[in-house]
Parts: structure tokens; C-alpha cells; sequence
């Protein structure tokens, strides 16, 4: 992993985490937008606007790869760069979590 996508990347934001979680199985904006509404029993609610930013900039870093279009909605998929920088991620939030409860 280059320098450049650490910088941007890690630690992610909320959008780009859910984004790359949800893209573990190939799926649409508005696709990722219903499950990360559905997982967070809406308390997150991505905006369309930054849903598809960052789409863009993380298809354009090798995040995540365009796969298909389906009735005029693109499918993308989590590239393996893009699965690397999540599982970063995904242990740097554990590390946080366990901290949080020896401090409890």
C-alpha cells in the first residue's frame, strides 16, 4: 500500500468505511446507501452526493472496481487494496473498543 492512500485512508472516515464494507458483495450507491441505513437502524443515512464522491475517488485510488451495469445503476466491488485498508481499519476500531472497556 502506498503512501498516498494510508494518507487518505487510515483512519477512514464513517461514508468510507460502510462503503468498503458493504461492497464485500458487489452493489450499487443506492444499494449500500438502504444496507448502511439498515445496519446503523438509521442513525447514518448517506447523501447521495457524498455517496457517489466517494465512489468516484475510491475507484479512481484501486479501492474498488466497477463491475457491471445493471438497469442503469453501476455495480462496484472492494478490490483487494480495498479489502487491505479495511481490515486496517477494521483492527485499528477493535483496538479502540477493547481499550475503551479495559478502561471501562
Amino acid at each position: 500500500m502506498d503512501a498516498h492512500i494510508k494518507k487518505v485512508y487510515v483512519p477512514m472516515t464513517e461514508t468510507g468505511f460502510y462503503i468498503l464494507l458493504c461492497l464485500r458483495e458487489p452493489n450499487h450507491g443506492y444499494g449500500i446507501v438502504q444496507m448502511v441505513k439498515e445496519m446503523t437502524k438509521g442513525d447514518i443515512v448517506l447523501a447521495p452526493g457524498t455517496m457517489y464522491g466517494s465512489l468516484s475517488k475510491m475507484e479512481k485510488d484501486g479501492l474498488i472496481r466497477f463491475v457491471r451495469e445493471e438497469d442503469k445503476r453501476k455495480i462496484y466491488a472492494i478490490t483487494d487494496l480495498g479489502n487491505e485498508v479495511l481490515s486496517i481499519e477494521m483492527k485499528r476500531i477493535e483496538r479502540l473498543y477493547k481499550n475503551m472497556k479495559e478502561m471501562g
